[in-house]
């Protein structure tokens, strides 16, 4: 087996075909190390705490060693871990019910005749801890498709390869999620 200075040299995917050959937990480790932080800020958008993002992102590299065997490689891995990291944020969201449903209840399916047109402008006009507030009440799809695009700088084509849906659908869930989140922040003020 090469020395660990060897691995620390090969590329992400080149890393994870050799974790998933040997199982070794050694080469887990720095896999961990390139992305510990990444995945602790991601899940720490998500939570409340420090300690709850600390828990979460642990939670997601055990899942991840669990899985890694199912990354296919058609995208990079690095891709393929913000959708997965952001895949269960949203359940652990969904299933603590911290979420505050502030928007008279309405499904997401009511939401299907507002026609709004939001500027991106729009959003970076809002006050700091007023748009923190509303993050934490709009549903968790919104709140992950947001920090995708303005906190993540992500491109549409990263996005749809993220959510494994059509450019057209990031669009829309963009638009609504937009609108969503200027409601609820002019509710907040």
């Amino acid at each position: 087996m090469k020395n660990d200075s060897t691995f620390q040299n090969l590329t992400d995917e080149e890393l994870v075909e050799q974790i998933v050959k040997t199982n070794n937990d050694i080469l887990f480790g720095i896999l961990y190390e390139r992305f510990a932080h990444l995945v602790y800020n991601k899940c720490y958008g998500f939570t409340k705490t420090k300690v709850e993002a600390q828990d979460l992102a642990q939670d997601v590299f055990i899942k991840l060693y669990q899985k890694l065997s199912s990354f296919s490689g058609k995208s990079k891995f690095s891709t393929w871990l913000y959708a997965f990291t952001y895949n269960l944020c949203v359940d652990y969201v969904n299933k603590n019910v911290l979420q505050k449903v502030h928007s008279d209840d309405l499904e997401p399916e009511d939401y299907d005749h507002i026609n709004i047109e939001v500027e991106d402008y729009s959003l970076f006009q809002l006050k700091e801890d007023t748009l923190k507030k509303a993050l934490e009440i709009i549903a968790p799809e919104d709140k992950m498709i947001l920090l995708l695009k303005y906190q993540d700088d992500f491109p549409l084509k990263s996005i749809k390869e993220i959510l494994n849906i059509s450019e057209s659908a990031v669009k829309m869930r963009l638009k609504r999620a937009k609108s969503r989140i200027i409601e609820v922040y002019n509710d907040l003020i």
